[in-house]
């Protein structure tokens, strides 16, 4: 997996990249290409003016995120948790889907069964 790092208007310290860089690694997905992340400050009038965004590449759609808080750190997590949580929610949909393919498969060879019986 790829990760791009890029802080708009200051300079990111390695400890801050690596800690996003660690946080990202610890994503459990095998489809994630790509993870896109921008730190940066918003208005000075706001107390909670650190923002995290990241852009996870997969297949079909990608996931973003959007936190704010305090602290980068505090933000980078905050977007990795519910990543984590759409990770799960879309493999889920995926397991579902699956799945359900298959009952109706096994339900329409009974259906040829019962009827291939019924014609002898």
């Amino acid at each position: 997996m790829d990760i791009t790092i890029q802080s708009l208007g200051f300079k990111a310290g390695d400890s801050l990249e690596h800690f996003i860089k660690e946080k990202i690694s610890g994503l459990k997905a095998d489809n994630i290409i790509r993870a896109n992340v921008t730190l940066f400050k918003g208005p000075d009038s706001a107390p909670e003016n650190n923002y995290c965004e990241i852009r996870l590449e997969v297949p079909g759609n990608d996931h973003f995120v959007k936190k704010n808080s305090p602290y980068f750190e505090t933000s980078v997590s905050q977007c990795v948790d519910v990543l984590t949580q759409m990770i799960n929610k879309t493999k889920d949909i995926n397991v579902n889907r699956r799945q359900s393919n298959i009952i109706e498969a096994q339900e329409t060879l009974l259906a040829k069964e019962i009827t291939e019986d019924d014609a002898e």
